[in-house]
This record gives C-alpha cells, structure tokens and sequence, in this order.
C-alpha cells in the first residue's frame, strides 16, 4: 500500500508554481485575501418627527353667545311648558295674601330681567346683610315718579340673594284699588301698607320691604332728588319691634332720574284720582314714547341690620324709642346716599 506523499510546509510554494506553470500561467505570489471590512452603515434620510400637534382654533364668541342664547331659550320654553301644565292641572299655591310664587317666578319676573341688567344696569352692594332665613324688615327710599324703585329692589333680592329670597312689599292703597294692577300686585306677593298685615308676614318668616316716604317720595320734583321725605310717623319701627325682627336700610340711587319730574298737572291729577300727575321733559309731550325711563345707572346698598329684640316685649309703647329708631334708619339711608352720590361720576354711565 503506498504511503501518502507529503508535502512539506516550506515546498509548498514551489508546488503552487508548478502548478501554476502547468496551466500556463506566470507563477506569483500566493494572493492573500484581503481582511473584509464592515460596510459603512448607510445614512438613510433624517428621521422625520411627527406632525406637530394642531391647536385647536379658539370659539367665536358670536357663535358661542349665540349657542348659548339658543340653550338658554330652550331651557326657558321648557319652564314654561312645565308653568303651563301645573296651571292646567291646579299643582299650584296661594298664601292667605294672594301670593302666587309661581305665577310671580314665571311670569312677571322675567320680563323685569332686561330691565334690570340691560337698561339700569342695577349694581347691589351688602347683599350679604340680608338673612337668608327668617323675617326682616328692608327700608328704602323712595322716588322715581313712578314705583320703579321697588320693583327692582325686589328683584335684586330674588336674582342677587343666594337664597333667592321674596321681597314682600307693602304697598298704598292705590294700588290694589287700581284695575289689573292690583290685581297682579296680590299675586307678586305685595299687600296693604299696613301694621297688622305687615306683622303677619314678619312673624311667618317673611322677607317685607317698605318705602316710609310713600308719594311724598316718588312724587317730588327733580330739584329735590336725594332729599329724604319725613318717614311717617314711624309705624315700620313698631312692626319691627313687635315681631323682633331685624331693620335693613336700603339706599336706591338712580331711580331719581327716570322720569324728571318738573312739573303737576293738578287738574288732571283730581280727574284720574292720582296724587300727582307728572310733567317731565318728554312727557306728555311725547305720549306713550315720553313714558320709557331713562336709562340712568343704579346702585342698591343693603346696610347693616338695626337689632329690635334688644329692646323687650313692650318696646312698640315707647314713643319716644320709636321716634329714635325711625330718625336712625332714615339719618342712615340719607347718609348712605350722600355717599353713594358722591362715588357717581356720570348719571347714565356710574
């Protein structure tokens, strides 16, 4: 058996060449291979970030005021269905007085809204010392020509108050002697002027405003304006007094200028059985146009409660208590008044 020839390590170049030189080709150096190098990573385009987030646009306010109005009607249409069928179906209440809440919360209030915010642009101050609870006693000045002033104070107590109160208010007699207006002032929970009444509504816990001044105040002339009339003869302070409850002045600044009164019409005043009949600057010069107020800006400040439990069961009897009580709720809302008129810069503008 032949053995295996083998080459040797220092021969193998020579065998390379032979055989090289046996297939025709020059003999060389074994080619060595050359160390493969990694590829160079390819550089691919930058990475691309993400789309940057889109801001939202902000609202239109046309369109969200216009949304929000849209709300707010259906919100009061619905109300008013839901009014509509408790007055089908009598689930509804009257007091002893002829208070109707929900006639007065739906449908005589509402229409006095633009009025308040929009026209006299009414401003409150020291709501909060009006009690949320129990009864109270809210005395006010009184001018305007007409009884707007009370009007709007009520309201600002049912709008602004964070209970919502009622203001009952205690009104003249013309009033409730006048067709449809008195009337629609039983149902708004207002009742006569008077001592027995107003104590029955203070001992049930009831918020009652009243206006000491009566037409002396309201039908003053415009020269007078912030001139506080005489109080009566105090007969508020002994309501107050035999029920205990608190006084609250209440200073009205701004109904003086929503009819100037610069004039009376006497013989038309006997016909019609008014007090007074008003001239202003455009009335009756105007007719009907003449009655629209003018548009003056308004504040209404609740001052501090005058305490009437300090003073005893038989306190009412004390004439000259009554007397004192009376001239410092009036000294106070004159005062008060004085203030707020000296804070005013423009009549219409505040």
């Amino acid at each position: 058996m032949a053995e295996a020839r083998v080459i040797p390590l220092h021969g193998a170049d020579r065998e390379v060449s032979r055989r090289r030189r046996a297939a025709g080709r020059a003999p060389g150096p074994v080619p060595v291979p050359e160390p493969v190098s990694e590829p160079e990573p390819v550089s691919g385009p930058e990475p691309v970030s993400g789309p940057e987030p889109v801001s939202e646009p902000e609202p239109d306010p046309v369109v969200a005021e216009e949304a929000q109005a849209q709300t707010g009607w259906e919100h009061r249409l619905a109300e008013l269905l839901a009014f509509a069928r408790r007055r089908i179906q009598g689930d509804y209440q009257v007091d002893e007085f002829g208070f109707d809440p929900d006639l007065t919360d739906n449908v005589l209030m509402p229409p006095l809204r633009p009025l308040y915010e929009k026209w006299f642009r009414v401003e409150t101050i020291g709501m909060h010392n009006v009690p949320g609870e129990g009864g109270a006693l809210i005395v006010a000045n009184h001018s305007g020509t007409l009884p707007l002033d009370a009007t709007m104070t009520a309201f600002a107590v049912r709008a602004d108050h964070p209970k919502r109160r009622h203001l009952r208010m205690l009104g003249a007699d013309l009033v409730f002697r006048t067709p449809v207006l008195g009337a629609l002032a039983r149902k708004s929970g207002q009742t006569l002027a008077c001592n027995p009444d107003a104590e029955r509504l203070l001992r049930s816990g009831e918020l009652v405003g009243v206006w000491p001044e009566g037409f002396k105040g309201i039908g003053k002339p415009f020269k007078d304006r912030y001139k506080l009339q005489r109080f009566g003869r105090g007969g508020f302070v002994s309501a107050a007094l035999n029920t205990g409850v608190p006084i609250i002045p209440c200073s009205i600044v701004g109904a003086e200028e929503i009819y100037p009164k610069i004039g009376d019409i006497k013989a038309l005043a006997r016909l019609f059985g008014f007090p007074y009949f008003p001239v202003t600057p455009f009335f009756p010069l105007l007719g009907p146009l003449g009655a629209i107020p003018l548009p003056s800006k308004w504040y209404i400040e609740f001052g501090e409660p005058i305490r009437t439990d300090v003073y005893g069961e038989h306190a009412a009897d004390d004439p000259i208590l009554v007397f004192n009580l009376t001239d410092q709720v009036r000294e106070t809302i004159q005062q008060t008044l004085y203030r707020l008129l000296t804070q005013r810069r423009n009549v219409f503008l505040g």
